[in-house]
């Protein structure tokens, strides 16, 4: 479900995603607010689930995760208990940064971010092609990564 937002709200969230740590004394500069107003709307979008939360983002490379493969994944016999068992074991893989529900010739896409080859496979075979129900992975392999993620277009909301 959409939330209603306005241009202050938008403002917010542009910024929020390029700094999440931003003190709100800034945050309410940038977007032209009072701090106290602004704290206001800051609480006002996290209650709504707009802002899901905050944390850092992590440099792969420096943590030794210089591998990330995207594995297309093929289930057997479609149930929505089929999808509720194998979404609870990818996401309990510390392994699948990412996770989807897909069309097209697979079921799920994940991510994997691994520190070798060896490790991936160690992943694929001993925790991933185990879940129930899995019958196929296809892998694809990232040579160079240039965009992780967001920020989020917002321009939708306005």
């Amino acid at each position: 479900m959409m939330l209603r937002t306005d241009a202050i709200d938008l403002a917010i969230l542009d910024r929020l995603q390029i700094d999440g740590r931003i003190a709100n004394i800034d945050l309410a500069d940038a977007v032209g607010l009072s701090p106290s107003a602004c704290l206001r709307r800051l609480r006002a979008l996290e209650e709504t689930g707009m802002i899901a939360g905050y944390r850092a983002e992590l440099d792969r490379e420096r943590l030794g995760l210089d591998l990330t493969i995207f594995v297309e994944l093929k289930v057997e016999r479609h149930s929505q208990e089929t999808q509720r068992r194998v979404e609870k074991a990818l996401t309990a893989i510390p392994a699948v940064v990412a996770c989807h529900v897909v069309s097209g010739t697979a079921d799920f896409m994940i991510e994997v971010a691994a520190p070798s080859l060896a490790a991936y496979e160690r992943i694929l075979i001993d925790q991933v092609l185990v879940i129930p129900r899995i019958v196929d992975a296809r892998s694809t392999f990232a040579i160079r990564t240039i965009k992780t993620r967001g920020p989020f277009p917002l321009g939708h909301l306005a």
